[in-house]
């Protein structure tokens, strides 16, 4: 069990990667605070990990709003005494299209969701990670906008890439602290943004080196990884998850 006794925030935890984090983690011994717009969703996940005898509570919300943010830390506190660990996971695609074309609320969108989210989620998380003497966060960016450029995703592009830069800085800043940070940079992975284009998944699935998709759970044992002890030299990273994605050319 490694996540026993860590207090965990994840956002974007309704569905995907998330959802599956929050039940690998749940049985790897965490303590979560399930974050996500949508609350059904979120208390049918909650229930399912108590049923299991696994520890959660959840609070709905936008993680565009730093008060949110500063709220589901005080939940973990309040709640588990504490707070170790955040799975910054969060995050939209946005309208795909050329630069020219794209709106400027769009823009704005993709970055408040993917990155101003992260500013938020860190500067009141690490507070209290400070307060128990650690801690680790992982923020999940792309091979997007890190080793390729797709056509039509230029702002979600350049928030992912914003978010390792964040995550160097926060690595750099708070590492004396024993606060680790890392971005966790999955592939192509079998979630609801990927859609149901089975046509468009098969032309993905090309782009990996092991030619397939991730499942969601492959991409959260790798954040169950960077969030535990086991990882206890590893910050600053941009952790590649991509099935070979990144240095594919067949």
């Amino acid at each position: 069990m490694q996540l026993k006794d860590k207090t965990i925030i994840i956002t974007g935890a309704s569905s995907g990667i998330g959802a599956a984090a929050a039940l690998l983690f749940a049985k790897e011994g965490a303590r979560l605070v399930l974050a996500a717009r949508r609350e059904a969703e979120l208390t049918t996940l909650v229930n399912q990990i108590i049923q299991s005898n696994g520890e959660a509570v959840m609070l709905a919300g936008d993680v565009q709003s730093e008060d949110y943010n500063a709220e589901l830390v005080s939940l973990a506190v309040e709640t588990f005494g504490g707070l170790q660990c955040a799975f910054n996971n969060a995050g939209i695609m946005g309208e795909m299209c050329p630069i020219p074309h794209m709106d400027a609320d769009n823009w704005r969108s993709v970055l408040d969701v993917n990155l101003t989210s992260a500013f938020f989620a860190a500067k009141h998380q690490i507070p209290a990670m400070k307060a128990t003497g650690a801690g680790s966060l992982v923020f999940t960016s792309s091979f997007v906008g890190h080793t390729i450029g797709f056509p039509g995703m230029g702002a979600y592009a350049a928030a992912k890439a914003g978010l390792v830069g964040l995550t160097q800085v926060l690595a750099a800043e708070h590492g004396p602290e024993g606060i680790r940070a890392n971005a966790l940079l999955p592939g192509g992975t079998k979630t609801p943004m990927a859609g149901d284009d089975l046509e468009f998944h098969e032309f993905v699935k090309g782009l990996h080196a092991l030619k397939r998709m991730a499942d969601p759970k492959e991409i959260a044992q790798a954040a169950a990884f960077l969030l535990s002890d086991q990882a206890s030299f590893v910050t600053g990273a941009a952790f590649l998850a991509d099935g070979g994605n990144s240095i594919n050319k067949t």
